[in-house]
């Protein structure tokens, strides 16, 4: 059988042809896909560096949700520490009203004073702010002696006379109470019973006379009260300051702590300290019936100056700790938002890599698209015109 023999024009751009459909098989495959480099059989080299850059953007673009719950968590933080800052700062000016409030007692004897030779020796017990003092009054004792001797336990100018000259007129500044009837009557007071006073003394039975008053006691006890609702907020607002589980406020401990990854490898990251922002972690504790300068029961709830200022340096060390611990917070933040940024921007230059070892120049794709299809009506033409002289010998023939 017979081969057909072309001659070696027509074989030459039958050959132009064939090459010129297969520069535009590929260049059509480029338009559609977009890619110079599809698979590996394009370019080993090119395909492989570009997956393996593209694995590394993707890890990282995983990482960054952990970067930016990280930067949530610490913002949520430092907002609880503003915000219990202000408690505290509210704590603090409770604490200076209750030390600006004035304790006083005051009132006149409803009898004339007495203490003849024959009464014989009195002692007149009595609590000043909640502390049990007593003062021995000699018998024969005159009013005036009986008030320097008063004056001299509870505090000048506590007790003096009345304008007639017999009987006790007290105004003291300090809440002054008497443990028994009889020190009260001795002194001309009209006897009371336990339940007429505030009873800050340390035994229930303390009694206060009708013909007395106490003023700021309960003014204070309100004011400590509301300072320990103060602490409670200060406790509920640590705990609320979480986000997505994570509180870094709410107590110390390895695992409240927060580690943030900044590599696939774990072995770049920044550990976020968590600390205790509670009022027990601030150092401050509720203010109780009982003094935290004495321990003495009855001299709490803001009666003794001494225990509220003991209260406000706490506060003030409370604060400089908030100070710390904010600024501590700011810089963790500063650092995991400076990463944050690095990574979207290595992010970038890791997927713009990726695309200029195997993306295709679509310009220039179809560009060539136009000139390979200028070519084929060329490379037609020509085959045409080579086998023009055996139409010649066709025509002879017929």
């Amino acid at each position: 059988m017979s081969g057909v023999t072309l001659t070696a024009a027509t074989r030459q751009n039958l050959l132009s042809l064939q090459d010129t459909a297969s520069l535009t098989a590929t260049t059509q495959n480029r338009l559609s896909t977009g890619l110079k480099v599809s698979s590996a059989l394009d370019n080993p080299v090119s395909f492989f560096t570009s997956q393996s850059l593209s694995q590394r953007s993707g890890d990282l673009g995983n990482l960054l949700d952990g970067i930016s719950n990280g930067v949530q968590a610490i913002q949520a933080a430092n907002q609880g520490l503003t915000s219990i800052q202000k408690l505290v700062d509210q704590a603090k000016s409770v604490a200076n009203q209750a030390l600006s409030t004035q304790i006083t007692t005051t009132g006149t004897a409803s009898a004339a004073y007495t203490n003849s030779t024959s009464a014989g020796a009195t002692t007149v017990n009595l609590y000043v702010n909640g502390a049990s003092t007593s003062v021995a009054l000699s018998s024969g004792d005159t009013i005036d002696q009986a008030l320097t001797k008063l004056n001299t336990v509870v505090g000048a100018g506590s007790f003096s006379k009345s304008t007639d000259g017999t009987k006790i007129v007290m105004n003291a500044s300090s809440d002054v109470e008497f443990k028994d009837t009889a020190s009260q009557t001795a002194l001309g007071f009209t006897a009371g019973t336990a339940s007429s006073g505030p009873t800050y003394g340390t035994v229930a039975a303390a009694s206060q006379s009708s013909d007395l008053s106490v003023s700021g006691v309960s003014a204070r006890a309100t004011l400590a009260s509301q300072y320990n609702s103060l602490l409670t907020q200060i406790d509920q607002l640590a705990g609320d300051s979480s986000f997505n589980g994570t509180n870094l406020i709410n107590g110390k401990g390895d695992n409240n702590n927060l580690t943030i990854n900044f590599n696939p490898k774990g072995n770049s990251n920044l550990t976020v300290t968590a600390t205790d922002e509670t009022s027990s972690g601030l150092g401050l504790t509720a203010i109780t019936g009982s003094s935290a300068k004495t321990s003495t029961v009855g001299q709490g709830n803001f009666l003794l100056n001494a225990d509220i200022n003991t209260t406000l340096n706490k506060l003030t060390t409370a604060s400089s700790q908030l100070r710390t611990d904010s600024s501590t917070f700011g810089s963790s933040l500063s650092v995991v938002q400076n990463r944050q940024d690095f990574s979207k921007n290595l992010i970038n230059v890791l997927d713009t890599g990726a695309s200029n070892l195997t993306s295709a120049d679509l310009n220039a794709e179809a560009a060539n698209s136009q000139a390979l299809s200028t070519r084929q009506s060329l490379g037609i033409s020509a085959l045409s015109l080579a086998n023009t002289a055996q139409q010649g010998i066709l025509q002879l023939l017929r």
